[in-house]
């Protein structure tokens, strides 16, 4: 179920112009440019009520992953004038989570992200074509 937009997470007197599909390509394609290693799209809606997507991604190392994310935040927020709801693990780089409600874009460290293998977790839901992430 694709939740829509209610203008809870863009910036006041903004309208959001993504769907939550552009949304996930884009925040993947900001990640390859920040040079993110194994970027995955997965289509959670089959599963789960809290988000359409997860935007997994991962850095070489945790200062890598602070920059990714700092990248996507930075341009989603100049571009798209969009603002995650909530941010955690900015500080330690080795997991963060940045939640756009309609994207949950997930950056690791290499030891975290094979710790908790969250594709595997969520191995029954489809992933999404990256060729078209290059938005």
């Amino acid at each position: 179920m694709t939740r829509g937009y209610t203008g809870r997470h863009a910036i006041q007197g903004h309208e959001q112009t993504l769907t939550s599909l552009q949304q996930a390509r884009r925040i993947a394609a900001l990640a390859l440019e920040k040079l993110a290693e194994d970027v995955v799209i997965l289509d959670m809606r089959p599963e789960c009520s809290f988000t359409d997507y997860f935007v997994i991604a991962t850095g070489r190392t945790p200062r890598q992953t602070a920059s990714i994310g700092d990248e996507v935040h930075g341009r989603l927020k100049q571009e798209e004038r969009l603002l995650p709801q909530s941010v955690d693990g900015t500080r330690e780089g080795e997991w963060i989570v940045a939640d756009y409600l309609d994207v949950v874009l997930h950056v690791f460290a290499p030891d975290a992200r094979s710790f908790y293998r969250l594709e595997e977790l969520w191995s029954d839901v489809p992933a999404v074509d990256l060729d078209a992430a290059a938005v």
